[in-house]
């Protein structure tokens, strides 16, 4: 009984991502948004439907912390405090982004290739899950700004400013 409910209940997740599918294939923002690395249909198609038109949010850093992946600030006198993040925004969507964070990280970290990397030294410095926020807040600085710009992610694109110095 317990288990022809399980199979029931992922038939139906089986059929409603069947549907996500099908709706990311007409959806013009989603399909650029999964050209970014961690970001796939899900994803794309959940952001692209968050945020809708990006010239609403007035820059990526604006978009990350709406989506709580900067830092809450405690400061007193002058002294800054950074704590965790700030954790406001769409629960979901933020997971979704740290959970395709993770995924580049865990590929990235079996790439020889990507040994020097931004995100390879940020995880030598940092623990693991740091470096999955930071990269899911850099991917929706990037995601503002493919979507403002209407142009598809390129990998070897180089910041003016780059947010982590070396």
């Amino acid at each position: 009984m317990l288990v022809e409910h399980l199979r029931e209940l992922g038939n139906k997740v089986a059929a409603l991502e069947g549907r996500i599918r099908a709706i990311h294939r007409t959806d013009a923002p989603g399909q650029l948004l999964e050209t970014i690395p961690g970001i796939g249909p899900l994803t794309a198609s959940a952001l692209a439907a968050s945020v809708g038109d990006a010239r609403s949010v007035r820059s990526g850093r604006e978009l990350a912390a709406w989506l709580g992946l900067v830092p809450r600030q405690h400061s007193s006198g002058g002294t800054p405090r950074l704590l965790g993040i700030s954790k406001r925004g769409d629960t979901a969507l933020r997971t979704l982004l740290i959970h395709g964070a993770r995924a580049v990280i865990r590929m990235a970290a079996a790439k020889t290739e990507m040994a020097d990397s931004w995100l390879m030294k940020l995880c030598r410095r940092r623990h693991k899950n740091i470096a999955a926020v930071a990269l899911a807040a850099k991917n929706a600085r990037t995601a503002w700004a493919m979507l403002i710009r209407n142009q598809a992610f390129q990998a070897s694109h180089v910041p003016a400013r780059s947010s982590v110095t070396d």
